[in-house]
This record gives C-alpha cells, sequence and structure tokens, in this order.
C-alpha cells in the first residue's frame, strides 16, 4: 500500500532512469478524481494505444472519446522512448479486473492467477502507461520504446519500493484484454511479454551503478497536429449522428481555437464537430473574408491555416 507520488516526484522518477519526458498542457491537474478515489497505489500497468503516431495518438490518450473521457493514462511511451504525460490522478485506463491478480499485485507474488474475473477497480489502484503500437501482434516494438518501458515501471518501482512483480500488463489484469503484444525490433522478431519486462526492471532495480539523467531541458507540449481530411470528413459526417459521436479526435484542437476566438462555447469544445461547431466554423470563414458556399462551416485549408497559425498548431493534408 503507498499513497501516489507527488506529480513532481512521479516526472522526477521517470526522468532519473534516463528516460526522455515532455510534458502536455496541465497534465499535473488533468484526471477523472471526480468519479472516485485515487490511491493507494499497488503497481503500474502497461498497455497499447492501438494507434499510429505519435500527436494523434498523445491527443486521444489526453482526450478520450465521448464514450470514454480522457484521461486515458497517466503516460504515454513513443516508438523512440519518449514518455508524454498527458494527466495525473485517476484515469481511465485499468477498467474493473481480478482481485485475485491485486491481491498477487499487493504481495508481490508470482506467477500471477488468471485473471477470470472483473470485479475490482483498477483505476484506482494502478499508475497506467500507453504505448504507442497497433496492437495486431504484427506491429514491431523498437527496442527504444521497449527499454523506456521498463525504465518508467522501474523508476516508479524504485520511488515507491516496489519490485518488479508490481509492474503488470493490462491483459493480465482484466478478462478479455490482449495488450501489450507484438513483436520486438522487427516484423517476426521475438515477441513481447510481460515477463521479460519485468526481468529487465529486476536488472534494473538490482543495479547499484546510478543511471545518468539527461540534461533538463525546457518542458514543451507534445506538437499538435490537423489532418484536414480527416476534419473535414467529421465535419460531413458529425452533424448528421445523434448523440455527440468523435469521428476525429483532432477535431478537438480546432475546437479550442475557435473557442479562443471567442466564436465557440467552451462546453462544446468535446472534439465532436455537430452543427454548433460547424456555425462556429462558418463564422471563422465569414472572418476571414469568405462568404456564400464558402462559408459553409466545412474546413479549408486556408481557412485553417489562418486559424493554426494564430493558435499554435500545424495542418497536415
Amino acid at each position: 500500500m503507498a499513497e501516489p507520488l507527488s506529480a513532481a516526484k512521479f516526472r522526477d522518477s521517470i526522468r532519473g532512469e534516463s528516460v526522455t519526458v515532455a510534458e502536455v498542457g496541465e497534465w499535473r491537474t488533468h484526471n477523472r478524481n471526480h468519479k472516485g478515489p485515487w490511491g493507494p497505489m499497488h503497481g503500474v500497468m502497461i498497455h497499447h494505444t492501438v494507434t499510429e503516431g505519435t500527436a494523434h495518438s498523445v491527443a486521444i490518450c489526453r482526450d478520450g472519446y465521448s464514450t470514454l473521457p480522457g484521461p486515458l493514462c497517466h503516460g504515454v511511451i513513443d516508438k523512440a522512448g519518449t514518455v508524454h504525460l498527458v494527466g495525473y490522478g485517476r484515469a481511465n485506463h485499468a477498467g474493473s479486473g481480478d482481485d485475485d491478480v491485486l491481491d498477487a499485485v499487493i504481495a508481490e507474488r508470482s506467477p500471477l492467477p488468471a485473471d477470470n474475473e472483473a470485479n475490482t477497480d483498477g483505476n484506482s489502484a494502478f499508475y497506467g502507461f500507453e504505448c504507442i503500437n497497433l496492437g495486431d501482434n504484427a506491429d514491431p516494438w523498437p527496442e527504444a520504446q521497449v527499454e523506456a518501458i521498463a525504465r518508467t515501471a522501474a523508476g516508479i518501482c524504485r520511488a515507491h519500493g516496489w519490485g518488479a512483480e508490481s509492474v503488470i500488463g493490462h491483459s493480465e489484469w482484466q478478462p478479455g484484454k490482449v495488450d501489450p503484444r507484438g513483436p520486438i525490433g522487427k516484423k517476426g522478431g521475438p515477441a513481447l511479454t510481460m515477463d521479460k519486462i519485468r526481468a529487465h526492471v529486476t536488472q534494473l532495480l538490482d543495479d547499484d551503478t546510478a543511471p545518468t539523467p539527461p540534461k533538463p531541458t525546457p518542458s514543451k507540449p507534445a506538437a499538435k497536429v490537423v489532418d484536414l481530411s480527416q476534419l473535414i470528413a467529421a465535419a460531413r459526417r458529425d452533424p448528421a449522428k445523434s448523440g455527440t459521436p468523435i469521428s476525429y479526435a483532432g477535431a478537438r484542437i480546432v475546437e479550442d481555437a475557435l473557442a479562443a476566438e471567442g466564436l465557440l462555447a467552451r462546453k462544446y469544445v468535446d472534439g465532436h464537430w455537430g452543427t454548433t461547431t460547424l456555425t462556429a466554423y462558418a463564422k471563422w470563414q465569414r472572418r476571414c473574408g469568405y462568404s456564400g458556399a464558402a462559408a459553409d462551416g466545412i474546413p479549408g485549408r486556408a481557412s485553417l491555416d489562418t486559424l493554426a497559425k494564430r493558435h499554435g498548431f500545424s495542418v497536415a493534408a
């Protein structure tokens, strides 16, 4: 049993294992604490994102979906081994899992029992890391990413005084989950397993030589990129759908910019390009000098580029 680390100590425990850390926005206070308890902490859980692309994956893990609000983890580990901190506190990552598994983690007992029940809240008990991988059992895990996973877990274990048995995969916690999985290094390479991760965590914790922390660099949010084609597709699909479906998570970046321009109420910054967002973007188009059919609320490259320059994101075709 352990109280959660402070946000600063959590960050520094990872950075202290020679892992590069990127701090995304107001990650320290971005959480789901209003939905339930967070702590005492019992371990570290590893997931895969089932996405590709760093900016896209970080945005989804930070903001979530209409049916599953973010943050979806505490950190996103990209293919190059950088950990992007997106939230701190209760996060929607572990869900309900097996109480027998939790008992084994607390006792640091191995092997873990089979996870055949979903009767215990894991969001209150585990630090969670989403690792960028398609999860199709074919997308390779680069060595740098695997190393960062082990070092990140080791840093948190070291800070709490835990052993490697406190590190588990989502597949070991919740019935039906398969993450993380896939080949290491290249297609057809050796399979990534949690036993391999735990073995490396043990090596790191047993090493008497303290790692050399990387030189501190100014923290910058992950670059924000909006894919124009996906945004246009969302602007055409979402208004016709009932509820608030999110067709493209990057829509929230544009909605945030529209809100900053005073064209969209903050409560509609949700990633759903509905009729309210459509109307707000049409107002932006008119502000850019367009009219008639050219100001229909469907984003175009020129108007979006102008908005992007004003609000710090870039546009991909």
